[in-house]
């Protein structure tokens, strides 16, 4: 565990993102690692035993559904934030290990894509697919301004940086999270999408039709609370909002991974993305000296109070850089000196903050 303890400083609001001039740091951790260590190549693969878990998430989904149909609002709201609002949470997360098609492999991207659409079920909203889409851009552009879908815009950061402003924000999540990219970025909806969409409603119609629309509220707006302020949405702020200047991607080690399918371990993911959840605690245990002196949290629950009550942090806690910094960038151009690119950005980044 690291000994790092989070001192955020009660600072003026933060009116502009954090600009680094450097490519993202898990690409050459990794070959370093690799080099040290080539047994971490064993644990590469998938793990079908994921599917197991959305299974049995998906029966219970089902069943309280079916137990809710009756039910007082009242305990229909309890039971839809507490119950409802973890297990989709759950199978959001699930599903972010489905775009690495870690349940089959890629080999079997049929059996991935199927099990996506089951899991997908009972959070009433078709998720899987787009997700897939643009969540490979985010580990290819890690932070790269208008590249990387995970960064919040402009205007969210304007709109949403004061105390109120930010507790709105992560009511809004769900929303933000699943908007941005299609309007940012958007991309050509393919026949995938619309499959996911289709299989969504049926289902959603059959809830309805033979459970009613209390059973449907169960499901549906089970996703919203979930994936809103709920505590597991503490990892959307963990991940990656800079609480520790020149640390841009934070892992938690706490009991929340047990359902969340170890996306705590956010530092070794993005290290190897190819290694399924359930394995990723080894890739600490193999090299733990490259992990145990990164910062890490230690509870979602303070990271949202951290993120709500500090003045420095809010959406502009985020680290940009421009693509012309990446390595990508610097292959594309026959490996040019990116140094001098990166120094001149810099340049020009000071000079504009002078001026102004």
């Amino acid at each position: 565990m690291s000994k790092f303890k989070f001192k955020i400083k009660m600072g003026l609001r933060r009116e502009d993102f954090i600009w680094e001039y450097t490519d993202e740091p898990h690409a050459s951790r990794r070959r370093e690692i690799l080099a040290k260590y080539p047994q971490m190549k064993k644990l590469f693969g998938y793990d079908w035993r994921i599917s197991l878990q959305f299974c049995a998430t998906v029966i219970i989904q089902v069943f309280m559904a079916y137990m809710v149909r009756n039910m007082s609002w009242t305990e229909l709201i309890i039971l839809t934030y507490v119950v409802s609002g973890t297990l989709n949470h759950s199978l959001s997360v699930g599903l972010h290990e489905l775009s690495h098609n870690l349940a089959f492999g890629p080999h079997r991207p049929l059996a991935n894509r199927l099990l996506g659409y089951f899991a997908n079920l009972p959070m009433g909203v078709p998720a899987f697919i787009t997700f897939k889409k643009y969540h490979r851009d985010h580990h290819k552009y890690l932070a790269v301004d208008g590249w990387d879908p995970d960064l919040p815009t402009r205007i969210e950061a304007k709109m949403f940086s004061s105390t109120l402003g930010k507790i709105i924000y992560i009511g809004l999540l769900p929303i933000t999270y699943s908007l941005r990219p299609i309007l940012v970025m958007p991309k050509k909806i393919d026949i995938l999408e619309i499959q996911n969409l289709v299989i969504q409603l049926t289902f959603d119609f059959l809830i309805y039709y033979f459970l009613g629309y209390k059973s449907l509220f169960y499901l549906v707006i089970g996703t919203l609370l979930g994936l809103g302020f709920h505590p597991i949405s503490g990892h959307f702020i963990a991940e990656h909002y800079v609480f520790i200047k020149g640390f841009e991607t934070y892992s938690y080690y706490g009991p929340l991974n047990l359902i969340t399918f170890n996306v705590g371990y956010h530092n070794e993911h993005h290290d190897f993305p190819n290694i399924p959840c359930w394995r990723l605690p080894e890739v600490r245990k193999i090299a733990p000296e490259f992990y145990d002196n990164l910062p890490c949290h230690n509870s979602w629950i303070k990271v949202l109070y951290d993120f709500i009550t500090c003045t420095e942090m809010g959406p502009y806690s985020r680290i940009h850089r421009d693509y012309k910094v990446t390595s990508e960038y610097a292959i594309i151009n026959k490996n040019k000196n990116v140094q001098v690119i990166r120094d001149s950005l810099s340049n020009d980044i000071v000079s504009e903050k002078k001026i102004e």
